[in-house]
């Protein structure tokens, strides 16, 4: 992992173009973070992204909003000339309900935001038309992380069809004891899961609840043994595989017996693979109380989730930059492992149709992502300063791999091979 030509070349413009820009990005970062919205409604986040590089349009950037048909995703693009390689960053935005970004969706956003722009102004300080070979950066604007699959939908919609290289990177809490631990570069096998979700109904038959109970089908006693045969099956299960749910019906009154009830679950296992086989046994769960009560059973299946494939050139080259640039880094994180480590994200999807970094940082606060110590890390200063400094990461490998031939060939040989 040695810092290498093609990388030093674009350190001085990268961080240039970081301090330039430090006041749009730093607003720009408490815009959505003050102001938290959720999967597919953000719409603030949206316009204050694309207001951004509107008032940019004199740099060279065209803007798309409500990209793929989709009302909060965008598409900030710079190109010059014709061809070439095309880098993209992803930028998420979605918070969750009732904590706000309790998973620093507000700083992956602004570290995309950051590395492109920096990836930019770096690429044309060097750019040479001469050359007659071509490059284009791309900020794609991915919502509904949380729960929606945004990336699912957009990778249907043929956004990622053209793109060599997709890069992004994600906040977890400082690793006690290693402070100064600043980036690490996700590349082992299980650190985040492939996921199905599923919303299960069950229909019953209502009666008074005190007259006449035997007249009744209780739907929430479907749900109630349902929920204990999941119970029973997580003791049989691998360790790195995970099932939990919420009950988000569970009837309406007590005197009535419940003709419907609904739980929400995931299902997550290290691979595509190996979940197939747990989401099955999962399945006959749900079957078995239907049975046992007499209820019927519906499923409504949301966006499934593939595990992670990280690139592992691009995971080195970034490694070597943050070490470059003075910050603790490491590249494989196994023996301390991620907070993360067990949760899903619908970059694997990405990362299984074009070679992808999905890089972790680590930031100062109380509390594990998704509580509300994390939301008020995600807001900090310090944790702002981080998420610039994985930019600069970012931006140079981005530059790497649209200059560099042999980068950019081990990168999809890597991808190809795995």
């Amino acid at each position: 992992m040695q810092f290498s030509e093609s990388q030093s070349r674009f350190l001085d413009s990268v961080q240039g173009a970081l301090r330039r820009y430090d006041s749009q990005l730093k607003d720009i970062n408490q815009k959505i973070w003050s102001n938290p919205e959720l999967a597919y409604a953000e719409f603030d986040a949206h316009d204050h992204i694309c207001e951004l590089f509107e008032n940019l349009k004199a740099e060279g950037y065209s803007v798309t909003r409500k990209a793929y048909d989709l009302e909060t995703a965008l598409v900030v693009e710079y190109k010059q000339g014709d061809g070439g390689r095309v880098v993209t960053f992803n930028a998420e935005y979605d918070a969750l309900p009732g904590i706000g970004h309790a998973c620093g969706h507000n700083l992956i956003a602004t570290s995309s935001i950051a590395a492109f722009i920096a990836a930019c102004e770096a690429m044309k300080a060097q750019f040479n038309k001469s050359s007659g070979n071509g490059f284009t950066l791309r900020l794609m604007g991915t919502p509904a992380e949380e729960s929606g699959g945004g990336k699912v939908r957009l990778l249907n919609e043929g956004a990622y069809k053209d793109v060599d290289a997709c890069l992004m990177v994600h906040p977890i809490p400082m690793v006690p004891g290693n402070p100064d631990l600043m980036g690490m570069a996700t590349v082992v096998e299980g650190g985040f899961l492939a996921n199905n979700k599923v919303k299960v109904t069950f229909t019953g038959k209502p009666a008074h609840a005190a007259a006449a109970p035997w007249e009744g089908i209780n739907a929430l006693d479907a749900v109630v043994s349902a929920y204990v045969n999941i119970s029973m099956l997580r003791q049989q299960i691998l360790p790195t595989q995970k099932i939990h749910g919420v009950i988000a019906n569970g009837g309406d009154r007590p005197n009535i017996i419940p003709m419907s009830a609904t739980v929400d679950y995931y299902i997550r296992s290290p691979t595509v693979k190996s979940l197939k086989p747990l989401t099955e046994r999962v399945v006959n769960c749900f079957e078995a109380a239907a049975t046992a009560t007499g209820c019927k059973v519906d499923f409504e299946w949301g966006p499934s989730y593939d595990d992670l494939k990280s690139n592992i050139p691009i995971c080195e080259s970034y490694v070597s930059v943050m070490r470059a640039l003075g910050h603790h880094t490491l590249l494989d994180n196994s023996t301390q492992k991620s907070t993360l480590a067990g949760a899903s994200t619908d970059m694997g999807n990405v990362s299984y149709a074009v070679p992808g970094f999905h890089g972790i940082f680590t930031i100062p606060t109380d509390g594990v992502n998704h509580t509300p110590q994390f939301t008020k890390g995600a807001g900090s200063e310090e944790g702002y300063k981080r998420a610039l400094a994985c930019a600069a990461g970012m931006a140079v490998v981005a530059c790497q791999i649209l200059v560099d031939d042999k980068f950019a060939a081990d990168v999809k040989r890597n991808f190809d091979e795995n």
